[in-house]
């Protein structure tokens, strides 16, 4: 059984008074934002109190080593720019609401007087070039906002529709872990790839196929251990980093995720879809670079494929 009592886990240790300042500095930061709100809520409050837990519960040396504080950075930054699309809405909509005042003032005043053509004319031709300058800095500021969340999702270390690692992520930390030449623990790679998945997507469509990305990950989540990282590495291809675990524990943790996935019980519109993953396997060695040991992965997860499906293969050392 594999569980988080069962093996050891490292632990981030803080000096007392890095501790205490940090919390200190998180209470300040709190009343801040209290005072900044006319009518602060409690549940301001919690959610913020829950973003500091998330931040505080997993800091490291590496942004790299904390799922936590990458959702923390990745969820904070898209606020931010909600906040200025939000802005920017409501600047835009009051213009308009100005502009449509002024048209109103405009019919009222011919309305109530005999009709100048030319003068009604400037004025509907004024509006006019206001409404469409508004809707130019609207689009502009749509732009920029479109490019800064493309930006964002390219240099960020999380998938954003299965929020673990990406493959960015996993090239850093698998170049950061082959240049360090003596690991002194053993680190084994587990490829997962989901079976049929085109025939699911074209079946049941994509958003069926992005739910089922979503469950692996929420599997992959709760079964393994804090330290160990989950990575989405490709369309329907996940690769886990284990360590400190012996071949066999490895095999373990391995066939445990396959029955997990197979056991599921996915229902759409009422029909049960069945689920299967194929899964390869195999352990850091002395001189290996990432594409070497991911090469070695894939080469493991394709004689499941080849030999049935819904199994798991090691790699031939």
């Amino acid at each position: 059984m594999y569980n988080a009592a069962y093996f050891s886990m490292d632990c981030v240790t803080m000096q007392k008074n890095d501790l205490k300042a940090l919390i200190g500095e998180i209470y300040e930061n709190l009343l801040e934002r209290i005072e900044a709100e006319e009518e602060p809520t409690k549940g301001q409050v919690v959610t913020y109190l829950q973003d500091a837990m998330e931040i505080v519960s997993d800091i490291n040396d590496k942004d790299i080593d904390s799922i936590e504080h990458a959702k923390a950075s990745f969820k904070n930054s898209y606020k931010e720019l909600m906040k200025q699309s939000l802005n920017s809405y409501k600047s835009t909509n009051q213009k308009f609401g100005e502009l449509a005042e002024r048209n109103q003032e405009a019919i009222e005043k011919c309305s109530s007087q005999h009709i100048d053509i030319d003068s009604l004319s400037s004025m509907f031709d004024e509006i006019q070039s206001h409404m469409i300058e508004e809707v130019k800095k609207a689009n502009e500021v749509i732009a920029d906002l479109t490019q800064k969340v493309k930006i964002l999702e390219e240099t960020s270390n999380l998938d954003p529709l299965t929020k673990v690692f990406n493959r960015r992520a996993l090239s850093a930390y698998l170049a950061d872990v082959c240049s360090n030449k003596g690991v002194p623990y053993a680190m084994h790679v587990i490829m997962l790839d989901i079976d049929n998945f085109k025939t699911i997507n074209d079946k049941y469509g994509h958003l069926t196929g992005d739910k089922i990305l979503i469950f692996i990950s929420n599997v992959l989540r709760k079964t393994l251990r804090d330290g160990d990282k989950i990575f989405r590495y490709g369309g329907e291809e996940f690769t886990v980093v284990i360590n400190r675990n012996t071949d066999e524990q490895c095999e373990l943790i391995a066939n445990r995720l396959l029955n997990l996935v197979s056991s599921n019980k996915l229902i759409y519109m009422g029909e049960r879809i069945s689920v299967t993953a194929s899964i390869g396997v195999t352990k850091l060695k002395s001189g290996d670079t990432p594409d070497s040991l991911l090469s070695r992965a894939d080469k493991a997860l394709y004689m499941s494929k080849r030999n049935g499906k819904n199994m798991v293969s090691k790699a031939c050392e």
